[in-house]
């Protein structure tokens, strides 16, 4: 029998986040039931379905390209590189993929391109469910990192809210800076020295490195009363990390212990108790410092894992 895989994308029209894409295999004779494009599906419905296409699918590949690759080649190359990582991602090969729009133009796996394909097609739709879910949950968490966006209501599409937005706090690190809405609200150095973002900015550069290496980020800025504010809180593998941030402008830093002195390690291990105590944590943690010096040639990052607390 021949294997045929859906293939779908999401999130090329907004002004940030990255793009992403699947596709699906489905048995031939598969039991999901309301599969539909996935813009015609509730948040709720899109995520009951997406389970089941999980568990129902024979294969389910995902494809995702950042902002910053997306500037690189456009964002029509990107949603290309995003597809053909879906489909590189399934197992087993594909003899055929059906693509929602165009067909793509690297052949290597034989495909079509069919018009309103995730309205027609069982596979599509499937691969347009899981390509919009995967990106809305990217989404969420840089509504946490970002909050001052509004990301999780608009998933960074060009609404009115995310326009004045942009406009009031300039772009963020997941704005894409080829498109021109971003790019005529650019932040620089001397603009986040005059409305004192410098520490934000910091330590959104920290909440994303702990993303880009698999930390679920659970909050930025956590007020711990009353011993004040735990930068970024983080987690993976079952370790909750909890991060202080200190960031400066165009200067060197000096060495860690000119950063976080040994009363500022006392306030921290108190807000840190705090917090496990007020959600009952049992898990193993950690503290981490980042020292970020901001420049004309980008940010330049020192992580320091595991300080010790008393």
């Amino acid at each position: 029998m021949e294997i045929i895989a859906g293939v779908d994308e999401a999130g090329r029209g907004p002004l940030a986040g990255p793009v992403t894409a699947a596709a699906v295999i489905l048995p031939e004779n598969h039991s999901i039931k309301g599969l539909t494009d996935s813009k015609k599906l509730s948040a709720k419905q899109r995520e009951q379905l997406f389970d089941e296409i999980n568990k129902n699918a024979m294969s389910v590949g995902v494809g995702i390209v950042d902002v910053k690759e997306i500037d690189k080649i456009n964002i029509l190359q990107a949603t290309y590189k995003a597809m053909y990582k879906a489909l590189g991602a399934l197992n087993p090969k594909p003899d055929k993929a059906l693509v929602d729009g165009f067909a793509l133009p690297n052949q290597i796996i034989p495909n079509e391109g069919i018009i309103k394909g995730d309205d027609k097609v069982d596979c599509i739709r499937a691969a347009s469910i899981i390509a919009k879910v995967t990106r809305d949950r990217i989404m969420e968490q840089y509504d946490i990192i970002f909050p001052e966006y509004g990301f999780a209501k608009h998933k960074g599409y060009g609404t009115k809210l995310h326009l004045e937005k942009l406009r009031e706090h300039k772009a963020s690190l997941i704005h894409r800076k080829s498109f021109k809405p971003v790019s005529e609200n650019l932040p620089t150095i001397t603009w986040l020295q005059k409305n004192r973002k410098i520490g934000q900015w910091g330590e959104q550069l920290a909440a994303m490195e702990y993303y880009k290496n698999g930390y679920k980020i659970h909050a930025l800025n956590h007020h711990s009363a009353p011993y004040g504010e735990i930068d970024i809180i983080a987690e993976k593998d079952d370790e909750i990390v909890f991060a202080e941030v200190k960031t400066a402008a165009g200067k060197t830093f000096g060495g860690i212990e000119n950063q976080v002195d040994e009363v500022k390690l006392q306030r921290l291990s108190n807000a840190i108790d705090k917090y496990i105590m007020d959600f009952e944590i049992e898990k193993d943690i950690r503290l981490d410092v980042y020292a970020i010096r901001l420049g004309k040639n980008g940010p330049k990052l020192k992580h320091f894992k595991a300080i010790e607390l008393e």
